[in-house]
């Protein structure tokens, strides 16, 4: 019983556990806005798989690169956990997104934009991070979440909604890099954030967020 806890509890850190928790509320608060608790609850549990997949692929691409930066924090650089087992549970993770999201409220709509959004952000694990284009997958995953929730419903989340939530995850994405920027640097990860600097991130960073702020205030 401890083992499996103990296995269950590296498997969480492994997906990214505090930016999981933080977009499974925002899904839960969001899709109160549409359904009943117990249907934001489904939303929610479909949005907690697709971030399992979407972190532990995370793990899996940057495993290499966390090895050699000598990232102990990380399960699978610890030893803890092993790449193979990441890789076995991905597929189990995605379907079991694809499944709870259609007989959740989102139903096919919103599935599909759900499974969009999965896509979008483990092609930034696989290749956009290190590009120009680094912040797209935030805009496109975020800014589609709302869409996901809203469609399933028949309905279209208001513009300031997924406006915000782009705003304020792209600005999460600039902060985010912010305290590996030399290592990224160093091994080839030139995402926009990386080649801007520290001291230009900080102030993009801080206008997406106040412009999301301004955003929500004016809704409020």
């Amino acid at each position: 019983m401890h083992k499996a806890l103990n296995r269950l509890k590296y498997l969480l850190i492994a997906s990214h556990f505090g930016p999981t928790v933080l977009v499974v509320t925002i899904s839960f608060a969001v899709a109160q806005l549409v359904y009943s608790p117990f249907e934001a609850l489904q939303v929610a549990t479909a949005i907690f798989f697709g971030q399992l997949v979407v972190g532990w692929s995370n793990e899996v691409i940057d495993y290499p690169l966390d090895k050699a930066a000598g990232r102990l924090k990380k399960p699978l650089v610890s030893g803890v956990l092993k790449v193979d087992q990441l890789q076995k549970l991905i597929p189990v993770a995605l379907i079991l997104a694809a499944i709870v999201s259609l007989i959740s409220p989102m139903a096919l709509p919103g599935t599909a934009i759900h499974m969009l959004g999965i896509l979008s952000a483990t092609f930034y694990n696989l290749k956009l991070k290190a590009t120009i284009f680094s912040p797209l997958p935030y805009i496109i995953s975020f800014g589609g979440l709302p869409w996901a929730i809203y469609r399933g419903g028949g309905k279209t989340p208001p513009l300031w909604l997924y406006l915000a939530l782009a705003l304020f995850t792209t600005a999460f994405h600039f902060l985010n890099v912010l305290k590996d920027l030399q290592w990224d640097i160093e091994q080839g990860i030139l995402g926009l954030p990386q080649r801007m600097g520290r001291n230009k991130s900080l102030v993009a960073a801080a206008m997406l967020a106040v412009t999301g702020a301004i955003l929500l205030f004016l809704q409020l």
